[in-house]
């Protein structure tokens, strides 16, 4: 009896187990049913399906290294703006900054409006654009590169618009340099832009059409500024007390150092976004660019210390700083275009040529307060040569001369108009401030405002306490004295 109950129990038992597996299969051949049938709703991958995924994957890593390089560029904004600062003397910080910041804002609603058409608008004549005036390229639901092009241009851009700054820095109207400052951007930049970088959008420069080599903007943009603050400071004159009547110069030291110091290094970090930026393009090309970047301005840093050591009996910061920024507007011509030992030359004669070039300046009694005109304007011309000297590809006469056409066209387009429009700006609105002013400072005049509230800004004079060769004082021009604990 019992033998007959447990064989009927098991005999269950089975019975379920047999059902449970059967469902089990079921559910697992309908799974596999559904899953075929959609597979099967899928084409087969084929090479052309693959190779337009691939292409797929590179037009938006193009997109995103585009943009992260814009914003690296952009930062250098803030370099700018420290080094400036640094440079120059307490009492002015706050204009300093004002300037850098309208460059930029008021810059990239001109090269919306206006600049980005002219340089990258057609072309018929190879002279300048004459569409894309306020993005009307784009249209939503087409192709947004152009957006992604702009905002790479743009910054560039403000860069060539905020060179001019330092230049003029100190003893300039606000309201004048504003006018400066949209113009730049809408018109003077764009044009000789037009001329060299117009087929990188639906342009064709006359001077690119010659076989022009300017990677990154060594002269359309660094020498476009460098130019333009050539005119800025022959018009404006030269700060009170920096040059006796002798024809002896007499420095006027800036009050932040460590401040300038730290512009430079951001400055070095945007140039990684500058030069290797300049491919748009997310690919392996953008390593070597990456190191003859990094190792002209190393190069350049190197020599002018050791220039201003030979000259002045110690290594000079504020030389050796511009010796950096020296070097990489040399490579940013010939970044991609020569080899990492050409790019250690290219920086190393920059940081040589800078060093001289400054004091050159100030032997003509052109006051440049951070030595722009001699890093960006002289330097730049020196990479722009540099370019077709150790092109990687081999050099010829032909190429060296057309590198020399386009340092003279630029020079030829931008000095005399520049200085038109500046001496323009000074016969109207006025271009200098009073000498009270200056020596009160812009910041108080201009903004009516203090950069260092807790310090006590000395007004008393405009002239420094100098060894010869090298200012040792700033005899408290500018300087920054700290409140007493109760008046803080």
């Amino acid at each position: 009896m019992f033998s007959t109950i447990m064989i009927k129990k098991i005999f269950i038992q089975n019975k379920r187990s047999i059902s449970v597996m059967k469902k089990i299969i079921i559910s697992g051949l309908f799974i596999l049913f559904c899953v075929t049938c959609v597979w099967a709703g899928d084409e087969t991958p084929t090479v052309l399906s693959n190779k337009e995924a691939i292409s797929l994957v590179q037009t938006h890593a193009d997109y995103v290294w585009t943009l992260v390089a814009a914003a690296l560029v952009f930062f250098m904004q803030a370099g700018f703006a420290m080094v400036e600062t640094g440079f120059t003397r307490a009492k002015n910080a706050i204009n300093i900054m004002m300037k850098n910041l309208m460059d930029f804002a008021m810059g990239s609603l001109a090269f919306w409006a206006i600049g980005f058409g002219i340089m990258f608008g057609v072309s018929k004549t190879g002279w300048f654009g004459t569409s894309g005036f306020f993005l009307s390229d784009f249209s939503p639901g087409g192709d947004p590169w152009v957006l992604a092009f702009w905002m790479f241009q743009v910054v560039f851009a403000a860069t060539a618009a905020t060179i001019v700054s330092g230049a003029m820095a100190e003893r300039t109207k606000f309201s004048g340099y504003l006018i400066y400052s949209v113009l730049i951007s809408a018109l003077i930049y764009p044009v000789f832009g037009s001329w060299a970088w117009g087929s990188l959008y639906k342009g064709g420069g006359w001077l690119e059409n010659l076989g022009f080599i300017d990677f990154a903007g060594s002269t359309v943009v660094h020498s476009v500024g460098g130019w333009a603050a050539l005119a800025g400071a022959i018009v404006l004159g030269p700060r009170l007390g920096k040059y006796t009547k002798d024809g002896k110069v007499k420095p006027i030291l800036g009050h932040n150092m460590p401040l300038a110091a730290l512009g430079v290094f951001i400055l070095w970090l945007g140039w990684f976004g500058f030069n290797p930026g300049s491919t748009t393009a997310a690919n392996k090309d953008i390593a070597m660019i990456f190191v003859n970047t990094n190792l002209a301005a190393a190069a350049g840093c190197v020599l002018a210390m050791f220039t201003s050591w030979i000259k002045f009996g110690k290594p000079e910061v504020g030389m050796s700083l511009n010796g950096a920024l020296a070097g990489l507007v040399a490579i940013t011509s010939p970044c991609a275009t020569v080899t990492p030992l050409s790019a250690i030359m290219i920086g190393a004669i920059a940081g040589v040529i800078v060093v001289l070039s400054v004091l050159f300046f100030d032997k003509i009694r052109i006051d440049d307060p951070v030595g722009a005109i001699s890093v960006h304007g002289v330097c730049g011309a020196w990479g722009t040569l540099s370019a077709g000297i150790f092109n990687i590809g081999g050099t010829t006469l032909k190429i060296i001369g057309v590198q020399l056409l386009g340092i003279s066209a630029c020079f030829l387009w931008v000095f005399p108009t520049a200085f038109l429009l500046f001496k323009l700006i000074d016969v109207t609105i006025g271009l200098r401030v009073s000498a009270e002013e200056e020596i009160e400072g812009l910041d108080f005049v201009e903004h009516g405002g203090n950069a260092y509230p807790d310090f006590e800004i000395s007004h008393s004079g405009s002239m420094g306490s100098v060894a010869p060769g090298l200012a040792k004082s700033e005899a408290g021009v500018g300087k920054m004295v700290r409140k007493p604990l109760e008046q803080a």
